[in-house]
């Protein structure tokens, strides 16, 4: 409830719309959320998701989680993740849904805020080994528009798919354009 009202202030000042939603029915999926260049980009997606009503979750290391951040970062949808413990986060994420019925994993496949021309590739394999699709979750600072772009069912060729959803964040203006999508 506190997040949904303070999302409507952070919009409203800031002069952001969404755009998109949730398919219909949809219970579990992957969010991209991209291009990710600054950390403001997490203050408005996770705003926009509050406002779209997406259960959003996202991993974070298992450390993180000290009072009274833990407390904090779980009531923002963080999921600690124990990365001494198990070494292959993709198959954490797969056991994740698995355990979860109603779940959509937000995942930055840049893994930096800077320009990175290779994104990891542990999401699109997430996707594939839980069986789910991938949403392209979005932050046009151009636009000042957050949104849910297109729906990516993995096909298990990766390079075809990457080409799909590559094609639609170079359509994305970055809060640093200089280090979007190219």
């Amino acid at each position: 409830m506190f997040g949904k009202a303070l999302a409507k202030v952070i919009f409203k000042v800031a002069g952001w719309k969404l755009n998109g939603a949730m398919p219909p029915g949809l219970k579990q999926a992957i969010m991209i959320a991209a291009p990710h260049t600054s950390n403001w980009d997490f203050v408005y997606a996770r705003a926009a998701f509050y406002l779209m009503d997406v259960p959003v979750r996202l991993t974070i290391k298992k450390e993180a989680f000290f009072f009274p951040m833990g407390a904090l970062l779980k009531a923002m949808g963080a999921v600690p993740v124990d990365r001494k413990k198990n070494n292959n986060l993709v198959a954490a994420m797969i056991d994740i849904f698995k355990e979860n019925e109603e779940m959509v994993m937000m995942v930055t496949p840049e893994g930096t805020r800077k320009y990175q021309p290779r994104w990891k590739k542990g999401f699109y394999y997430t996707a594939v080994g839980a069986g789910v699709p991938i949403l392209l979750g979005y932050l046009d600072y151009a636009k000042k528009e957050a949104g849910i772009g297109p729906t990516i069912y993995p096909t298990g060729d990766f390079d075809a798919d990457m080409q799909k959803i590559l094609g639609f964040y170079r359509t994305v203006t970055p809060k640093f354009p200089s280090q979007g999508v190219r």
